[in-house]
Parts: structure tokens; sequence; C-alpha cells
């Protein structure tokens, strides 16, 4: 009986092993911590590689040699090194000037109701088109002296799992924009100003 008692003891006193429980339970936090790091690092690295790739096709569309299909493909080229270039979308909108972007064109003659565009009003027309626009902007990067919104997204999947243990969704998603007037190496037509008649 005494040499049960004495070797329970024993037991209870030995730490031995210990500390391979002590890592069992550790490890999995650990790992965790340290892939989130990765995944949140790469996004940074990612959102740094796509908007040095938008400056980069920008400042070279700007001297009015190149084209929105040579704007993509720079980017995408550049891009590619991190993430595969199916995962990229570039978009590019012309604008007449600056005061256009993410505006509705300019209404000149307002009548009633005033501030929104009705029949019988005149409005400057930014892309040419004979229409009022709410978004003037064209698709493409435009000529001379106009302003281009450029946009880049990407979206691409997570490196790790690890996305799933904090309730991150499959995906991680950079964007880039930046707005920039082309060069005077031509010269542009200037918007007219258009009236529609009222019924």
């Amino acid at each position: 009986m005494i040499a049960i008692t004495s070797t329970r003891r024993s037991l209870g006193c030995d730490r031995r092993g210990a500390t391979i429980v002590e890592f069992a339970m550790i490890i999995p936090v650990l790992v965790g911590l340290l892939l989130s790091i990765l995944e949140v690092g790469y996004q940074g690295y990612v959102t740094a590689v796509v908007q040095g790739a938008l400056s980069k096709a920008s400042r070279q569309v700007t001297v009015g040699n190149k084209t929105a299909a040579d704007v993509v493909a720079i980017i995408k080229s550049e891009v590619q090194s991190v993430v595969p270039a199916q995962y990229v979308t570039v978009s590019t909108r012309r604008y007449y000037n600056f005061s256009n972007v993410g505006k509705p064109e300019k209404i000149t003659a307002d009548t009633d109701p005033k501030g929104t565009y009705n029949l019988g009003d005149c409005f400057e027309d930014a892309n040419n088109n004979g229409i009022y626009d709410a978004t003037p902007g064209d698709t493409g990067i435009g000529s001379a002296d106009d302003i281009v919104y450029y946009t880049v997204k990407v979206v691409y999947p997570n490196l790790t799992p690890v996305g799933a243990l904090w309730s991150w969704g499959p995906t991680r998603s950079v964007a880039a924009t930046t707005v920039l007037r082309n060069q005077p190496f031509t010269s542009r037509a200037e918007p007219t100003i258009v009236c529609t008649k009222a019924p």
C-alpha cells in the first residue's frame, strides 16, 4: 500500500513530458497567427505592386503613344509576377476636365424642376455625344489634355486556409486608382452646349 501511495506522489510531482502537452496546445494558435501575418503581408505586397504598375502604365499613356489595350497589357505584365493576370481587371474612363470626374454633365440653362436635368434644359456636352450623361466619362484613354481615371482591381484566392478561422472570405481584394491629365500632344474637341426642347 505504501508503495502505491509513493508511486502516485512521484507521478503527481513528475513534470517530464509537460512541455510537449503545452506545445501541442500553443502550436495551433501560433501557426494560425503566423499564417494570418503572411496573408496580410502578402496583400500589402500585392497592393504595392498594383500601385506601382498603375503608376508606370498611366505615366506612359500621358505622352500619347499608348492605347487602352497597352495600359491593360503593361499592368497585367507587371502584376503577374505576384498574382496571375487572370485575377486583374483594368478600367479607364476619359473626362474633359477634372471637374467632370464622377459628376454629371454641367447644366447651363435649368428649367423647373431646378437642379436636375429635364427636357428643355441646356447642358455642356463634355463627351460630345449629344446626350445628357449623369456619368459623362467615356471608356478609353481619350486624347490630348483629357483627364483619364484609371482603376485596377485584383481579386485573388487566399494563399492559406487561415481565412476560414477568422471568417474571412475565400478571396482577397486589392484596388488602386489614379487620375492623370494627358499631355497636350495634339488638339482636342471643345465641349458643345446642347439644348433639348421641352415636349
